[in-house]
């Protein structure tokens, strides 16, 4: 074989399609676009989904219940026996595993299983270990971190109390004020009702 030989494989290489070229290149008159309307004409397209006008059936179709698939968290899984390429004393982090290609796109967090056996001592942080690697670990003689979890902000999770002002009491400490203020102001105004006399 020779370089002024090489061919590509049979069948590898195609004529290309020439289309407006006349009537006897097989593709003459309309060139593949049939007679008139929208998808005949340059620039003509239907965006994905369209169904003429009629409603389409992504609108047909009942949409009901809540779905909790937005709310679904994706955990970078680890076993046991794929942490063995560290030496013994090592900390094992997300960041070490990342750095080691073990973990690779955008996760919740670290979790830990306890598939196959640890052979040295290690250091693990994760945010989730199993109760059986938990116990391989420490048989090992390794120690297991758990991470804390994330804060989430927004008014819905905020559980403690914006700090007041000087010289202004916090709200909770107003609120019990004016109930205090309150009970006390109704029983100057209505009169202790007296008991019978026992005869």
């Amino acid at each position: 074989m020779r370089l002024h030989n090489l061919k590509p494989r049979p069948g590898a290489k195609h004529r290309v399609k020439r289309v407006g070229i006349g009537e006897s290149s097989g593709h003459g008159k309309t060139s593949g676009k049939g007679h008139k309307g929208q998808k005949a004409r340059s620039g003509g397209s239907i965006r994905l989904g369209f169904e003429g006008g009629q409603m389409p059936l992504i609108r047909r179709l009942p949409k009901r219940g809540f779905n909790n698939a937005a709310f679904h968290k994706t955990w970078a899984i680890v076993n046991l026996e794929d942490l063995n390429v560290f030496s013994a004393g090592t900390t094992i982090n997300e960041q070490l595993l990342r750095e080691s290609k073990m973990i690779r796109g955008n996760v919740a967090g670290l979790k830990i299983l306890g598939d196959g056996e640890l052979k040295h001592k290690l250091t693990i942080e994760a945010d989730k270990v199993s109760a059986s690697a938990r116990q391989k670990i420490e048989g090992a003689g390794g120690t297991v971190t758990l991470r804390e979890p994330k804060k989430i902000n927004g008014p819905r999770f905020a559980t403690e109390e914006k700090a007041a002002p000087a010289g202004e009491a916090a709200p909770a400490a107003k609120k019990s004020a004016k109930k205090s203020a309150k009970k006390t102001s109704a029983a100057k105004r209505k009169p202790a009702k007296k008991k019978p006399a026992k005869s």
